[in-house]
């Protein structure tokens, strides 16, 4: 392993639960910016200092241990060396070792397996805790560089950037005015398990720590026991790994001859891509054909191939499915052209959301209804979050229908001897009280209800200006303005206490939209007499608010301490 020296801190214990988290994410937030700064001035050799500054930041070193052990969701699945951190203590011992300059070698990745939607099965590679760790101390030198050249049509695992936007910049190409009625909808064959590595090796280039990236590639996998090479793939379930698909196909744009003039595109061919799906908009079948020639022999320099049976070239009026989504040109004779763009739900996406429902009302149809809406309404509230923003109110509704069958035959396997009347006057009833709906599901004594689809009004999402990045320091309110956007998806009360921090964490500074769980938490406790008002609530991170009432309880074993 690379040597990393820590630099500017002097020989200690880190006690994790007492970490300023505001100042940690200051100095790496500013080290990004500095990066992408520089990078975008072409000053290499002030990019590579800087990079090696980042990686042995002892706050760096922090926000990767938080990341790895608490955000992500893979924080309890371990590695080949079965090794966890679920402790404070733990985490501050792995701070500690990751701060000495440790000969390190990476262990091989732990191969499993999860199922795909065509009954086949993803494999994933789950690195060690360490290794993952070391990963997240990496990506964040690496990322702010290639932020700054990356292409403004790459939309996946990107700071800043999500599928929404991916969506609805292919809304401003497939309006119903284009030219660009040709699409091709690819489909890379195993992207990430077939990335050749000399390729993407020269393209991440004389980066101070692409020996470390080497290893990562070449350190092989565990399958049951067995050890096997790998010549050739990123393992998917390495925190790097996604910033590494994204360095190995970037050129697309370049390859098809994309150009843009004044920040507006000028050439007849235009691409979305989201990690690796992506579509190319073309004005003819010719040059759609033409653009899957040069598509296949770009990516074949690469290690990479168009899957031939699921790549195909489509009008924008027979449709296609991207990200979930149904995009399609209909009929419609009071346009000025006869054709309108509806971007929907798709079947198949609505069908695994019906499943996925399903399953949880079979697999819980013996606990109390307060228990049976509490799994239920964060799939609700996400999935309609993440589908508001096309046409989906029809969809929404036949969706609230078939969640209020499942609820009647909830309530009868419930009560089978009581009649309709006695159970619809039991569970439903006008349990929202910010809405006039009298037939909501739920539990009238303690007004927890079920959350309907149709509550969640269309909104519009505004697609993110060119090649803007969060690293980016000239452009930091454009991003704060952004955050307000998030905000909306949380409920009215969570959405106001946002506002009012400016969507950022009282405690550590960052966005509260920065993937952590969200907790209220109370200024003046409820036991010494704080009460639910606005003016004692504040919204922080879940581990924040645990670093909060551990400091809490630390003051008050001091204060009990005899004097001695």
């Amino acid at each position: 392993m690379q040597s990393f020296e820590i630099v500017n801190v002097t020989q200690r214990t880190t006690e994790w639960n007492c970490v300023n988290w505001r100042k940690a994410n200051k100095v790496v937030r500013r080290l990004r910016q500095r990066i992408f700064k520089a990078t975008k001035e072409g000053k290499l050799k002030l990019v590579r200092n800087l990079q090696r500054l980042l990686m042995r930041s002892y706050s760096n070193i922090l926000l990767s241990v938080r990341k790895v052990t608490q955000i992500n969701t893979g924080k309890n699945t371990p590695g080949v060396d079965k090794l966890l951190v679920q402790t404070p203590t733990a985490r501050g011992m792995l701070v500690d070792m990751l701060t000495q300059c440790i000969p390190w070698k990476p262990l091989p990745v732990k191969r499993v397996y999860i199922p795909k939607p065509n009954k086949k099965q993803r494999p994933l590679g789950i690195p060690s805790i360490i290794d993952r760790c070391l990963q997240a101390i990496v990506k964040n030198a690496l990322e702010p560089y290639w932020e700054a050249l990356f292409e403004r049509s790459s939309y996946g695992f990107r700071p800043g950037r999500c599928a929404h936007d991916a969506i609805k910049k292919i809304y401003t190409l497939a309006h119903s005015r284009t030219w660009k009625k040709w699409v091709v909808d690819a489909d890379i064959k195993s992207c990430f398990d077939e990335i050749a590595h000399i390729p993407l090796m020269n393209a991440i280039g004389n980066f101070p720590a692409r020996k470390l990236i080497h290893k990562w590639l070449k350190a092989g996998y565990m399958d049951k026991g067995t050890f096997y090479e790998t010549d050739a793939g990123v393992p998917q379930g390495g925190i790097i790994s996604p910033v590494l698909a994204n360095i190995a196909l970037h050129g697309i744009e370049q390859a098809l001859g994309v150009t843009y003039h004044n920040n507006k595109l000028t050439s007849p061919i235009a691409v979305v891509r989201y990690a690796d799906d992506f579509v190319v908009f073309c004005e003819t079948k010719e040059s759609a054909l033409n653009s899957v020639s040069i598509l296949n022999k770009w990516m074949k320099d690469r290690g990479l191939t168009l899957s031939p049976e699921k790549t195909k070239i489509v009008h924008i009026s027979e449709g296609f499915d991207f990200l979930g989504f149904s995009i399609r040109q209909y009929k419609d004779t009071n346009t000025k052209s006869g054709w309108k763009l509806l971007i929907k739900p798709s079947k198949e996406s609505i069908q695994k959301l019906r499943d996925k429902l399903r399953r949880i009302w079979l697999e819980n149809k013996t606990l109390n209804v307060d228990a049976l809406i509490a799994k239920l309404n964060p799939i609700v509230r996400g999935s309609a979050n993440y589908f508001r923003i096309g046409v989906a109110s029809e969809i929404f509704n036949s969706l609230d229908y078939w969640m209020y069958k499942r609820a009647r035959r909830y309530t009868k396997r419930m009560h089978p001897n009581k009649s309709d009347k006695w159970r619809k006057n039991r569970y439903w009833g006008k349990l929202n009280l910010d809405r006039n709906d009298n037939f909501v599901f739920g539990n009238k004594l303690s007004g927890f209800h079920l959350l309907k689809f149709s509550w969640f009004k269309i909104t519009r999402h505004c697609l993110v200006k060119g090649t803007s990045s969060p690293d980016d320091p000239t452009l930091k309110e454009y991003w704060l303005s952004r955050e307000k956007d998030k905000s909306k998806n949380l409920t009215k009360s969570l959405e106001k206490l946002a506002l009012k921090q400016d969507n950022r964490c009282p405690l550590c500074g960052d966005s509260l939209f920065n993937g952590e769980t969200l907790h209220r938490h109370h200024k003046i406790p409820r036991h010494q007499g704080g009460q639910d008002t606005y003016a004692n609530l504040q919204l922080v991170h879940y581990y924040c608010h645990q670093q909060i009432h551990s400091s809490q309880k630390k003051s008050i074993l001091k204060e009990e301490l005899p004097l001695w």
